[in-house]
């Protein structure tokens, strides 16, 4: 239920892994469950489609003109009209996907487009919506769902910081919980245009859970994103990056995908607290790797021991180098041998 998504997303240590299908299923249903079972099998979370039509993305002009939306021509086919046609996923396939996707134990999400795409997923009960970047100044979108109280993931890429606060109100007088994703609508953006910071900077400011949408190649950006605390991680994905389509080919494959949910729960835990502990292992090491005060050379008991007398070597099974200052001016007990680990029992006290 929507309550314990939040609370998941919100008090777990561990990032919420979201893999992106978007229209990647190419149109072919065999497809959308192989690509639902591989980012089960990586230990996915959540996988996330597009819910859109032919009329509630696109205008006719936008048709006439043919307009590409990647760099890769190559793996395009016909016309952009034939392209959505063959891509958007049915209201019927929906039922279907989410069915699939609670037999296996994994989260059916979707991004919607347009009101009556939000009330279909409203309606397969889906834990969040997603609101796409091209939609964060779509008011009228925004307003819907936020009065559904369903929590929202909302992506960032292209937004002006004003526009993000615009976005944000719309959910502040709702139930809706929203969750903000850092992002960068560029396929793959340039490293120097990431700004990962801003992850910290919109949790700040905000104070709402903050995660890092990729579009970048590989895993090495978001997890450096978990490292900075995004709480949720959003990667197209692929089972074979040279399909045909628009997103295949910056999406991660299965292999990297492993990595990023490995990765991630390793880096959760890495991260740990900001109260210092010294475990019992690490404590351990103190007698093998610290250091001892030892003599510098032979010394005769009676001796008072002074500053020329001792040095710090391993182990550190005598006396510590930070009470060095307790035994100057103390006499010896007995006869000590050079490089000999000093113990309070040489030394009178």
């Amino acid at each position: 239920m929507p309550v314990d998504f939040y609370e998941k997303i919100s008090k777990s240590k561990y990032p919420y892994i979201i893999a992106e299908i978007g229209s990647n299923h190419n149109g072919d249903m065999d497809l959308a469950r192989e690509l639902i079972n591989s980012a089960q099998e990586c230990g996915c979370d959540a996988v996330k489609f597009q819910s859109w039509t032919p009329e509630s993305l696109i205008s006719e002009g936008e048709y006439k003109r043919n307009q590409k939306y990647n760099d890769s021509p190559q793996k395009h086919f016909g016309s952009l009209r034939e392209m959505v046609e063959k891509y958007y996923l049915r209201e019927e396939q929906h039922y279907e996907l989410k069915e699939y996707c609670d037999q296996i134990g994994i989260d059916f999400c979707s991004t919607p487009f347009s009101p009556q795409e939000v009330d279909l997923l409203d309606k397969l009960d889906v834990p969040f919506f997603k609101i796409a970047s091209m939609d964060i100044n779509n008011i009228r979108l925004l307003s819907h769902i936020s009065k559904l109280n369903r929590p929202a993931i909302m992506s960032t890429g292209m937004a002006d910081f004003s526009e993000i606060e615009q976005a944000v109100s719309v959910f502040e007088n709702s139930n809706a919980e929203l969750v903000l994703l850092h992002c960068v609508s560029i396929y793959p953006p340039k490293y120097n245009h990431i700004n990962l910071n801003n992850i910290r900077m919109l949790n700040e400011y905000f104070e709402v859970p903050v995660g890092f949408s990729d579009h970048t190649i590989g895993t090495s950006i978001p997890l450096a994103a978990v490292a900075l605390g995004a709480k949720v991680i959003e990667k197209h994905f692929t089972l074979n990056k040279d399909l045909p389509g628009w997103d295949h080919e910056i999406s991660a494959d299965p292999e990297e995908m492993r990595i990023i949910v490995e990765e991630s729960e390793n880096i959760a835990n890495a991260l740990g607290s900001f109260k210092r502990y010294v475990y019992k292992d690490e404590l351990n090491q103190r007698e093998k790797l610290r250091r001892s005060i030892v003599t510098k050379h032979e010394l005769k008991s009676g001796h008072v021991l002074d500053d020329g007398d001792i040095e710090f070597k391993r182990p550190g099974t005598g006396i510590r180098p930070d009470q060095y200052n307790l035994i100057l001016g103390k006499k010896l007990k007995i006869n000590l041998g050079k490089d000999t680990v000093l113990s309070w029992k040489h030394i009178e006290l």
